[in-house]
């Protein structure tokens, strides 16, 4: 199935992108390359690649409108990977002169030969059209960088100041993490990329405390990480300020709830929630690496094997999931992933039916899958690009109703909003999830909301439950910066699109009383 168009997907084949950092483009690219790479086929290199990678993070804290927390982290250097007589070699450093450049891919190559003769298979690249001299960045206004320090504390006081005005606040805390990353390409086959990419995430929270108990109760913003610049701190479309607006009524509510009786419950689950549980039981699960057990130290393989592809009933027939590098909005959306494959979409499950994984050039071709879906990607320089996750993405029923509707098919449940703690065995099977507010639904209708819930269910059982989807009205655009995979460990950002959806009998766990056991 094909991505709705209301949702954003778009192409890699924009080659004026004004958004490409020019710094970056002032270095010297072109030359670093060509020193890489020619000294790389010399030592006969089957496959070569340099990269180039520039980026600055910035996380800023408020706890109680002081700062807290300031600090700004740049990160540049470059990499060389390659193939030699089927083994993979790589080395980094950080000096950009054509002559360290050269020294990376004698070092790599030298990787290369010492791994050989512990190498059980020889590497082979899956096919891929050559991109040459391409540039691409990500869709944003106001690059973070260029806001003052004084001016991002500024905006996070005023929205803490909102908060804090609200009856019942004791404590606000505000954040706001910052991303651009820069990303040069070049390879022995002919590609040559540069990118940029911004990402965003602005949080509020709210604590109130009971003074005689010393018991408390907090909330905050649902609004997700976005590639996006400042603006979506500031902008009406996150929706920030409403948020802030909302949450003093909801968490004094939240205090005076019941606490939720323990059983098998009809839930609808809101994105804001839902896309985490995306995130861990089929994004990560559906990694091939994973599914191969090449990757198994950092949160285990899958219970997805390779054998299952094609015929596995994952969840119900209403149940349609994509991944993709491509649409507008993905924290995982690139021009070129870091083996120069462009960015695509295709279907992971169709149907309920898993029909696909996430691969990266190698991972293709060792189960002759065809062309990689371009999962390759490396937190910096001094790591090796593997096989990150994409976006994946719950497709809406394009005539699916409103969250209201799906709440008005449910006699007795809750309805589970915003994301919250998480826990999920190393095949990615057996899972519990909290959320950040629940509500009771009775007659098709919210009566109030509830304490101290999680669910509880295995993959499969969950997503077989699963008896509609909402429609495009109801998709979230949820997402996380920091999904974490191999050792030495890295971080890639992702996101995953959901709508509400309604699922029958699912078991929930009182959290309190699972606690006093």
């Amino acid at each position: 199935m094909s991505l709705p168009a209301d949702l954003g997907r778009t192409g890699n084949e924009r080659t004026t992108m004004p958004g490409v950092h020019q710094e970056f483009l002032a270095l010297p690219l072109g030359v670093l390359a060509d020193a890489a790479l020619s000294r790389a086929r010399e030592l006969g290199a089957e496959y070569a690649a340099l990269r180039v990678v520039s980026s600055r993070e910035q996380y800023l804290v408020l706890h109680d409108l002081d700062v807290e927390t300031s600090t700004t982290a740049d990160d540049l250097g470059l990499a060389v990977r390659v193939i030699h007589d089927g083994s993979w070699g790589f080395a980094a450093g950080i000096a950009l002169t054509p002559e360290e450049a050269a020294r990376l891919a004698e070092r790599a190559v030298a990787v290369a030969r010492v791994s050989r003769p512990v190498s059980t298979e020889r590497v082979v690249l899956a096919p891929e059209p050559v991109y040459a001299d391409r540039r691409w960045s990500s869709r944003y206004e106001v690059d973070p960088f260029t806001v003052s320090d004084a001016d991002k504390v500024g905006a996070l006081v005023d929205l803490s100041e909102r908060l804090a005005a609200g009856d019942g606040i004791d404590v606000t805390r505000a954040s706001v993490q910052a991303i651009r990353e820069n990303v040069f390409y070049a390879d022995s086959f002919g590609t040559s990329t540069t990118q940029t990419r911004v990402r965003i995430h602005p949080v509020l929270s709210a604590t109130t405390i009971d003074r005689a108990t010393g018991g408390f109760q907090s909330m905050r913003t649902l609004v997700p990480p976005a590639a996006a610049g400042w603006e979506y701190v500031l902008g009406a479309d996150a929706g920030l300020a409403d948020e802030v607006a909302a949450i003093p009524e909801l968490l004094a509510a939240k205090v005076k709830a019941p606490s939720v009786v323990a059983g098998d419950q009809d839930l609808v689950i809101d994105g804001s929630n839902l896309f985490l549980t995306i995130h861990e039981s089929i994004g990560h699960a559906t990694e091939l690496d994973r599914v191969l057990g090449y990757e198994a130290a950092y949160a285990g393989t899958s219970f997805a094997t390779f054998d299952k592809l094609g015929h596995f009933h994952y969840g119900s027939p209403v149940m349609n999931v994509t991944g993709d590098r491509d649409s507008d909005w993905g924290l995982a959306s690139v021009g070129w992933d870091d083996e120069g494959v462009a960015g695509q979409h295709w279907d992971i499950i169709e149907d309920g039916i898993l029909v696909g994984y996430q691969t990266d050039r190698a991972m293709a071709a060792l189960k002759d899958l065809g062309r990689s879906n371009g999962a390759a990607y490396a937190d910096s320089a001094r790591h090796v690009p593997l096989q990150r996750m994409v976006n994946v993405s719950l497709q809406p029923d394009p005539e699916g109703g409103t969250i209201d509707d799906l709440i008005g098919r449910v006699e007795d449940g809750i309805y589970i909003v915003g994301d919250n703690s998480w826990s999920i065995d190393m095949q990615r099977y057996n899972f519990q999830f909290t959320g950040q507010r629940f509500f009771k639904i009775e007659d098709g209708h919210l009566t109030g909301q509830l304490r101290d819930v999680a669910y509880q269910a295995s993959t499969t059982d969950f997503w077989r439950s699963m008896e509609a989807v909402g429609g495009p009205s109801t998709f979230y655009r949820g997402g996380a910066l920091n999904c974490g995979k191999a050792q030495p460990g890295q971080v890639s950002p992702a996101s995953h699109g959901t709508p509400a959806a309604l699922f029958r009998g699912v078991r929930i766990l009182n959290t309190v009383q699972e606690a006093g056991h």
